[in-house]
């Protein structure tokens, strides 16, 4: 009842909890469509995580799946590595924490895309970003710079396939206007999904972005599947690397 009483309360009112100043906007979009509604007032446990004999296939997946991975493509990345150093002063790969499943904090593994200027503060890539360097630029473009995560996979933080990984502060801004974000990390997150293959990616400028990505996400993790990994896997080699919001 407490349930269906919040969800009623959401459609009349039109209104998000409330958020900090900083919190990112509420547009027009998102209040008004039928995805706000259902996703403000979700409830955060109704997605069970993937478990038993599912989540062993699934680390199966990932491990043999993510070795063969590596093995083809690590010349590749040794090259990127090169030109990253030529281009641009500092190291070649960096980490960042990012929320991992159960919110539990991860290092993720990522080719360094932009200029060290010494600062810690989150800032998301915007088009025509001036801290992005050259070589940066070309490797977000093409998601190349999300290759080191085949370490995370391998190591068992992340899987090839689940919601993206969000860094802990933009996770701090949307909570408080989204209660069902934190439901997406039912399961590892992964370096492609169901979100990402269906153009829900990149910078989230307003919420409406945010709350699409959120129930894709929500999505696979009700209907998992190996059939659904490796569908996802395919449209990502066909056409996942390059998107308008990559940048």
């Amino acid at each position: 009842m407490a349930t269906a009483k919040t969800i009623k309360s959401v459609k009349t009112s039109n209104t998000a909890p409330k958020a900090p100043a900083n919190s990112p906007l509420i547009d027009d979009t998102a209040v008004k469509s039928r995805h706000w509604s259902s996703i403000a007032a979700v409830d955060n446990n109704s997605l069970k995580p993937i478990s038993g004999m599912s989540a062993a296939l699934k680390r199966f997946e990932d491990f043999v799946l993510g070795s063969i991975a590596l093995l083809i493509i690590f010349p590749v990345m040794l090259l990127i590595s090169l030109i990253i150093k030529l281009d641009s002063t500092g190291p070649a790969l960096f980490c960042q924490a990012r929320s991992g499943r159960n919110r539990e904090v991860i290092k993720v593994y990522k080719f360094r895309t932009m200029y060290q200027d010494g600062s810690q503060e989150f800032r998301q890539a915007e088009k025509d970003d001036p801290r992005i360097t050259r070589v940066g630029s070309f490797l977000r473009r093409t998601s190349l710079d999300e290759l080191p995560q085949l370490f995370n996979v391998i190591q068992g933080s992340m899987s090839l396939v689940g919601p993206r990984p969000h860094p802990l502060k933009l996770d701090e801004e949307f909570k408080y206007i989204i209660p069902a974000l934190s439901s997406r990390y039912a399961v590892k997150p992964g370096i492609t999904g169901w979100a990402q293959i269906n153009g829900f990616r990149g910078e989230t400028r307003h919420v409406s972005d945010m709350v699409q990505r959120i129930e894709h996400d929500r999505h696979y993790v009700k209907t998992w599947s190996l059939w659904l990994d490796i569908k996802i896997l395919f449209m990502t080699v066909l056409k996942g690397w390059t998107h308008k919001n990559a940048y």
